[in-house]
C-alpha cells in the first residue's frame, strides 16, 4: 500500500481524546486491522511516511509501532518495511478485548463506588445495548 492510498485520516490522533497520540495510532491500527480493512502482508508506511501523513512525530509513531509489533499485529523487516502479521486479525481482537474488559472492570468498580445494585448496573447496560 503506497502512502498516497494509506487512510491517515482513519488513524488520525486528536489531543481532545485525552490519550497519548502513540496510543491513539496504535488503537486505530488495530481497528483496522480487526476490521480487515489492513490485511495480513499489507504493507505500512515507514516511519518517517506515517509521521508526516499523521503529523506527529517520528518517535510518536516508533512508539505506537513497537506497541504494535510486542502484540504481534505487525512485524517489520530490516530495510524491507513494515508489515501486518498473519495472525494480526486475532492479535489485535485480542487486544480490543483486553481493552474492553479493562473498562469494564473500572466501570464496575465505579458503579460500586457509587452504590448502584447489580439490577441497576444491569439494566443500565442492557439500556446502552438497546440504544446501539
Amino acid at each position: 500500500m503506497s502512502s498516497e492510498s494509506f487512510p491517515f485520516a482513519a488513524l488520525a490522533p486528536s489531543a481532545a481524546r485525552g490519550l497519548p497520540f502513540y496510543r491513539q495510532i496504535a488503537d486505530a491500527l488495530r481497528r483496522e486491522v480487526a476490521a480487515g480493512r489492513l490485511a495480513p502482508g499489507s504493507a505500512l508506511p515507514s516511519f518517517r511516511d506515517m509521521a508526516e501523513g499523521l503529523l506527529v512525530s517520528l518517535i510518536t509513531v516508533k512508539r505506537a509501532y513497537e506497541e504494535l509489533e510486542q502484540e504481534g499485529v505487525i512485524y517489520r523487516h530490516q530495510g524491507v518495511g513494515t508489515f501486518v502479521a498473519e495472525a494480526a486479525r486475532a492479535a489485535a481482537r485480542e487486544a480490543a478485548r483486553a481493552a474492553v474488559d479493562g473498562a469494564l472492570t473500572a466501570a464496575l468498580a465505579a458503579a460500586r463506588e457509587a452504590g448502584m445494585a447489580d439490577a441497576e448496573l444491569v439494566a443500565l447496560l442492557t439500556q446502552k445495548l438497546s440504544a446501539e
